[in-house]
């Protein structure tokens, strides 16, 4: 693959459609995307891996909504890693890219030997949709389970929304020659054609974590086996790339099941804090309760957690007292 070949494929999500088995998927290969998010932070690299796997699932999931706003994923564990959080924004106009952004709060002296995943203890896989000012914002959650956060959002789908899902993730630091060392990942979502958008309806379920397995019987279970017994196959330099581009990728794996791939949607690291947002969040707050948050210098400070960005303001401007000030 040509450099030129391989740029144009990183950072983007390529929709797919499977039509002898009547399923859709998702191909993702993150790299600048990656590079945006983790070098706001100092994470320890096992933090890293688990906020890299998080923006891939995030990317994939995203990219099958009809979103007019907003995805989110989020992982609340009493573990090491207390929080990991991630948002999707959706183009507001076509030929955009999409915006990802993602954090992740942990306990440093708390961090084991263990591999990535056991850096997050018992706690729920989160999954929120907020298409924007005039509707309601839908949840659902998962128990955190199953060895990895793909299997977490596997177990989400089949258990909430009665949909199989299947991904292959991989992710880790690239060391291609003459590039230095940085994170790259890459992905395959399969799903079952949805019976509506933008999952299906939600189903309370019976308290068991159900598989996607669970789900299919018949011949819909046979061309589901089908299908995953192919995705086996594939190989983590696959799916990371760069030396494979997913239109081939999928030709490798799926050429029996006659893929259809769709136009490419581009995704970038991407904040939406603003001055103007730290602002409005502290317009609840009164003088008095301005002037405890003030520091000894005089002024009002605010860190986004996501971009790392700083903000200084004048606290006799901000609370809903500041009219008066």
């Amino acid at each position: 693959m040509s450099l030129g070949t391989k740029i144009a494929w990183d950072d983007t999500v390529l929709p797919f459609q499977l039509d002898v088995s009547d399923m859709r998927g998702r191909v993702a290969r993150l790299d600048g995307v990656l590079d945006g998010i983790l070098s706001q932070h100092d994470y320890p690299e096992k933090v890293e891996a688990l906020v890299a796997e998080m923006a891939l699932l995030t990317a994939l999931i995203g990219q099958t909504v009809a979103l007019r706003w907003k995805l989110s994923l989020q992982v609340q564990s009493k573990g090491p890693v207390r929080m990991i959080a991630t948002d999707y924004y959706a183009p507001q106009q076509e030929g955009e890219s999409a915006r990802i952004r993602a954090y992740a709060s942990f306990d440093r002296d708390r961090l084991t030997d263990g591999v990535p995943f056991d850096q997050v203890g018992e706690g729920y896989f989160a999954i929120m949709i907020d298409q924007g000012e005039g509707t309601q914002p839908y949840q659902g959650i998962t128990p955190l389970a199953g060895g990895s956060l793909s299997a977490c959002a596997e177990a989400y789908f089949a258990q909430s929304e009665q949909l199989p899902t299947r991904f292959s993730l991989s992710f880790g630091k690239s060391t291609e020659p003459g590039v230095g060392e940085h994170w790259r990942a890459g992905g395959v979502m399969l799903q079952h054609m949805p019976k509506a958008s933008p999952f299906v309806a939600s189903s309370e379920g019976d308290g068991n974590i159900l598989t996607a397995g669970d789900l299919v019987d018949g011949e819909e279970g046979e061309n589901w086996g089908r299908v995953n017994i192919l995705l086996d196959t594939v190989d983590d330099l696959e799916l990371i790339g760069p030396s494979i581009a997913p239109t081939d990728l999928l030709v490798r794996l799926f050429h029996e099941e006659q893929p259809r791939v769709y136009d490419a949607q581009s995704v970038q690291f991407g904040c939406t804090c603003s001055e103007d947002r730290v602002r409005q969040s502290l317009s609840i707050y009164s003088a008095k309760d301005i002037e405890k948050m003030t520091t000894p210098e005089g002024d009002v400070t605010a860190d986004c957690q996501f971009c790392g960005a700083h903000y200084v303001l004048d606290p006799a401007t901000v609370g809903f007292d500041a009219d008066n000030a």
